[in-house]
């Protein structure tokens, strides 16, 4: 009988493997260094050197308070890139939809290592707009940005954006560290986030999350326009309607997320 030769393998690379796959799959308890360790047979030095190495990428994170390791953004990342014709398949006609509705311009923007990018809009066929696609726009200042921070499941990235210092873009940009923590609380209450021409003055909007069946942001629907025709008043009444659109764009639905989550900076 002929054996099948063995396939060929990395040490490290194996090894790297086996601990993403034990911090996917522990609890709490068992997300120490020491204890996933002890799971994938390695010895403490070699699981903390390839964990940091991971961490370096993105792959997992490190909560130093506890030492408890995470899945990073870097695999949500490639999952969601994996997925994206998916997802910008299942958005664009609730896309469409909403540009019917409003008359304004609908985007998707799905989260990326270097932020937030815009994958898809369909602009109303009466009026002329700027693209946002393939663009990367800042957190703070966008309300796209502000429902990755608001709904994201990195509890960090608030505190370190107020710690680098929030850009000024326009008069009306938040760059007020509690007063952006105040108003992403407001954003997980209501569940939509909006822009007073933060970024660019011309642009208003207002944007929702979506999310998988367990609760995690897959991307971002957004409907925006000039302050001349998407001003503050209309943002109590366009807010449930980019909630409602965004709630049925991915099959498995929105859970109920919690509206007492809080960050801090």
């Amino acid at each position: 009988m002929e054996v099948a030769p063995r396939t060929p393998s990395v040490q490290s690379v194996d090894r790297a493997m086996l601990l993403l796959q034990a911090v996917a799959q522990a609890s709490d308890g068992d997300a120490s260094a020491a204890r996933l360790a002890e799971a994938c047979g390695l010895n403490r030095a070699t699981a903390w050197r390839i964990l940091h190495t991971l961490e370096g990428h993105g792959m997992v994170v490190c909560d130093r308070e506890s030492g408890r390791w995470t899945i990073g953004v870097g695999v949500v990342d490639l999952a969601r890139s994996t997925g994206l014709e998916t997802l910008i398949g299942a958005a664009r006609p609730v896309l469409e939809g909403l540009s019917r509705r409003t008359g304004e311009t609908a985007a998707l923007a799905v989260a990326r290592l270097d932020g937030l990018t815009y994958v898809d809009e369909v602009v109303s066929p009466a009026i002329v707009a700027a693209t946002w696609l393939g663009q990367t726009v800042p957190l703070h200042a966008t309300s796209t940005g502000k429902v990755l921070l608001a709904f994201g499941d990195d509890d960090r990235l608030v505190p370190r954006l107020v710690e680098r210092g929030l850009a000024r873009f326009t008069t009306t940009t938040q760059t007020d560290g509690e007063a952006l923590v105040a108003e992403l609380d407001q954003v997980r209450r209501s569940g939509y986030a909006t822009c007073r021409g933060e970024y660019e003055t011309s642009a208003w909007g207002v944007s929702a999350p979506v999310l998988d069946g367990a609760g995690r942001l897959l991307a971002v629907l957004s409907i925006w326009g000039p302050g001349t025709r998407v001003t503050t008043a209309d943002f109590d009444v366009l807010g449930p309607v980019v909630v409602e659109a965004a709630a049925t764009v991915w099959p498995a639905g929105p859970p109920t997320h919690s509206s007492d989550r809080s960050s801090s900076a």
